[in-house]
This record gives C-alpha cells, structure tokens and sequence, in this order.
C-alpha cells in the first residue's frame, strides 16, 4: 500500500459500531471511530468530504440494500463497511446469506472507490463471546476471503487483545467506550497507509477485577437496562433503529458537518 498516501473523501457504512455508540457527547449525540477518522483525514486534505451512512441495528442484509449502493454511487477515496455482526448475535441466524450479502456489497464497493476496508470486528470477553465465537470467526473467514479476491484492507480489531478487554466495553457490554472507539479510529488511520500517533493495540494497565458484590451489582445493571430491552425488541421484531435516518446521509465537506 501507498505509505502517507492522500485522501480527498470518506463513506462509512454499517451499525451502531459506526454509528458511534457509545462515544457519547455533551449534546447527547455520539461521535465514534469513523468520525474522528474524518476530522484527521480533513484536516490533511483542504475541501475532504464525508458520509456517515451508518444505522444503529442494521443487519448486513439492510446494510447491502439500503446502504452500499448510495455509498457505491457516491465515489469516495475510501469506504469502510463493517456489517454482519449484528446477524451473528442472533439467537438464529443463516451464515449463508449473512456471506451472500457481504459478496455482493464488496463486489459492488470495491470497483466505486481508491480504498474498500472491512474489519474483524472486537468482541469483549465474556461468555456472550464465547457462546458466538464460532459464528464470529465464521463471519471473518468469509471477510478475509472477499478481502483478499478485492484487494480490500482488512483491520483486525478482533486480534487485538486490548479491545477484548472489559474496561474498553460501556455499560451495556455491546459497544466500545470513546477510548475504544479512539483506538479503532487510529487503527484504519494505519491500515491507510498513514503515519502512526500512537500504537493502538498497547494493552491498558493490569488491575485487580471487581469483587463479587460490584460484579453481582454490575450485572443486574445490564440485564435491567440493556440485556431485557434487548430481547423485548428480539421477540417483538423491533430494531433499534427502526425509522432513524443515517446519521450523515450526503457525502458533503467535512466542515459542514456540525461535527467539526
């Protein structure tokens, strides 16, 4: 890959991981992995434009229709699709179509635009990950290969043992904190062909885990606020993101975004 190479735009596409839940801001918006990539891709190349057309609980077969052809149309310098995830966690799922869907948004993005990145996306550990690594690593394989058949980048955020890690998970152990989200965006800034700031994978420092009252406390937390409406929306057929628009839907200069 062109080291310190040039890039004039930026599509991503995918779920809440792209979204950018749950880097929270004050105004009660979240900013994310992808958006930070933009303002250091903006602030490298005057005029950079951007799109953010990422919906929180989107399966990759709504990514596929609804997503990658306006991406696709878009033209943009780099595009990155992270999907697929969300069809693994289910109680049922059919990797096969989970595969198909991924074949056919990566033949479709990768001719449109100078760089296609795909991630192996992290999991933290626990016995969520355990019981879905199949599935997981199932849904990498198949990311590998269409990488390697479109010369699309591949980052391995599911490698990294510091993203694994349960103090880089928010409260509802589904998304990253902003230092997680901070450490991808640097991440994709490497697997760009771009200057390191830091080494993203520096693991944090070791302390001793909660004890069994915290961790008990910590548990029913979750179940109450985050696993039970979860399964509410699982039995009822709903999605979080039932009715939200993209969150930055044209591909417009990074500074007319409210983001910058």
């Amino acid at each position: 890959m062109e080291m310190n190479a040039s890039y004039t735009s930026f599509v991503a596409i995918g779920d809440s991981f792209t979204e950018g839940m749950s880097d929270l801001l004050p105004d009660g918006s979240y900013r994310g992995w992808a958006d930070l990539l933009a303002a250091r891709l903006a602030a490298r190349e005057p005029g950079f434009r951007y799109a953010n057309l990422a919906v929180r609980g989107k399966l990759i077969g709504q990514i596929a229709e609804d997503q990658v052809p306006v991406a696709a149309a878009m033209g943009a310098d780099v595009v990155t699709l992270v999907g697929g995830l969300n069809d693994a966690l289910r109680p049922k799922v059919d990797m096969g179509r989970v595969r198909d869907h991924l074949e056919s948004a990566v033949e479709l993005l990768a001719p449109s635009c100078k760089r296609l990145v795909l991630m192996r996306s992290p999991g933290r550990n626990g016995p969520v990950m355990e019981r879905f690594r199949p599935r997981m690593e199932e849904l990498f394989a198949t990311i590998e290969e269409l990488a390697a058949r479109h010369g699309a980048v591949v980052v391995d955020l599911y490698g990294a043992p510091v993203l694994a890690d349960p103090r880089m998970w928010d409260v509802d152990r589904l998304h990253l904190t902003a230092e997680g989200h901070r450490r991808v965006a640097e991440a994709v800034w490497q697997a760009l062909g771009l200057p390191a700031e830091v080494d993203w994978r520096t693991e944090l420092p070791a302390a001793a885990p909660p004890g069994w009252t915290v961790r008990r406390a910590q548990d029913l937390s979750f179940a109450r606020q985050h696993l039970l409406p979860w399964i509410g929306r699982r039995l009822t057929g709903r999605s979080s993101g039932d009715g939200r628009p993209a969150k930055r839907p044209e591909l417009l200069p990074y500074g007319d975004s409210p983001l910058s």
